[in-house]
């Protein structure tokens, strides 16, 4: 499904990816564990075409994805929950949710369906849509963003360090949305950052392991 292939990246000179290959097939669960700075985050914008590649090929379903541009990548299917979270402050939490959908050109029904699937996966999010964006706690706003994230994401979903920062209720209800995610999308697959391992003891997953920028399956 997601095929990377020597893929390496550089940041202000110094290379953060080093000849990273690894298969994600659909339907599977993969864990992205390493220390602060081991690339993580680098490997996750380069999948979304945040970042140039300084060489290897990425593919989605065996089509080249490094030619697709950043802001069709959700067109495509793949959700992104970035560590930082990044949601329109002066937006709803339902606004927010809709408005990649929105961008991507699906039409309200379509919308409205996957808001309602998106609830049934983080029921959290529920009471929180109409309240503003501003003013979401740090956790609350990782569940949006983790909402945000599923409402495009029909093969691929990035999440990013979403444990970071959450008291451990909220940890604890982060990770049974991601066990209701696995149940209710048996084909999705789901690409976890995480620095510690242990947060993800209770959800089902492939572990790789990130250090100094190359990739190995642990």
């Amino acid at each position: 499904m997601l095929t990377l292939t020597n893929v390496t990246a550089v940041i202000a000179g110094v290379q953060v990816l080093r000849g990273v290959s690894a298969s994600i097939d659909a339907g599977t669960t993969v864990a992205v564990v390493g220390r602060n700075g081991a690339g993580k985050t680098t490997l996750l914008r380069a999948v979304m075409g945040l970042l140039p590649l300084r060489s290897g090929d990425m593919r989605l379903d065996g089509d080249p994805l490094a030619s697709a541009p950043p802001h069709l990548r959700s067109r495509l299917g793949i959700g992104y929950a970035p560590e930082d979270r990044i949601l329109f402050p002066t937006f709803s939490v339902e606004d927010n949710l809709r408005f990649p959908c929105e961008v991507i050109g699906l039409k309200r029904a379509q919308v409205d369906k996957r808001l309602d699937e998106t609830i049934d996966i983080v029921p959290e999010l529920a009471e929180l849509l109409p309240r503003s964006a501003a003013g979401l706690s740090g956790g609350q706003g990782k569940m949006a963003a983790l909402g945000r994230a599923l409402m495009v994401a029909t093969k691929l979903v990035l999440l990013d360090e979403p444990f970071q920062g959450l008291a451990p209720v909220l940890a604890q209800r982060y990770a049974q949305a991601l066990q209701r995610l696995q149940n209710k999308r048996p084909t999705l697959a789901v690409v976890v950052t995480e620095s510690n391992a242990a947060l993800l003891k209770n959800i089902s997953t492939i572990r790789f392991t990130l250090e100094r920028g190359a990739l190995a399956m642990t």
